[in-house]
């Protein structure tokens, strides 16, 4: 039954992820947060993943807010440049709706990479977190990759799970994540 809290775990911290990310631009304090709580249960086998990232959201808020609102508007601008120049032939829109998706897309392992490095790193500053976070998004192509197939795949097999979508699709990727630092730093 010690499997199930593979499962659990990542469930409970998805909950409390979803409830602080209802606040919009929150949603990137809330997986670093989600980060913290996940590695304390693996690292120091602390059951308490919900509550866990309500406790470590105070600490990650203010230091990832304004990057939290910079690039939701960011990203909400690349939405709006994709759907605007869908409808737009030429070769210019393709090539500008390509690097739209692709930024698009670079953003995913970014993000993730830097929620991992915070809550592997909650003593330092988001000017210790982003070069970290860049270099291990953009540092190693396997890390990279995993990373981005971690955030896109758990949405598809997590569609069994009801509302497993919506618990999974943040905690999921970050314990990839998490497990992937573990083992770049073991070989270190």
């Amino acid at each position: 039954m010690g499997w199930l809290e593979w499962l659990a775990h990542p469930v409970a911290a998805g909950a409390a992820f979803a409830i602080l990310c209802l606040g919009v631009v929150t949603w990137l304090p809330a997986l670093a947060a989600t980060g913290h709580a996940l590695r304390a249960w693996r690292t120091e086998d602390d059951g308490r993943t919900f509550t866990g990232v309500f406790r470590a959201f105070g600490s990650y808020l203010r230091p990832l807010l304004g990057h939290a609102v910079a690039s939701t508007a960011g990203l909400a601008l690349l939405g709006i440049d994709v759907a605007f120049l869908a409808g737009r032939s030429g070769p210019a829109a393709v090539v500008l709706v390509m690097l739209a998706i692709g930024l698009l897309v670079a953003a995913v392992p970014y993000h993730l990479a830097l929620a991992v490095v915070a809550a592997a790193r909650p003593d330092g500053s988001v000017r210790t977190w982003v070069p970290g976070a860049l270099w291990f998004a953009f540092g190693s192509v396997p890390r990279g990759t995993a990373l981005l197939s971690a955030a896109v795949a758990t949405p598809v097999f997590s569609l069994v799970v009801p509302a497993g979508p919506l618990l999974l699709c943040a905690s999921v990727p970050v314990l990839v994540g998490l497990v992937i630092l573990d083992q770049t730093e073991d070989d270190a």
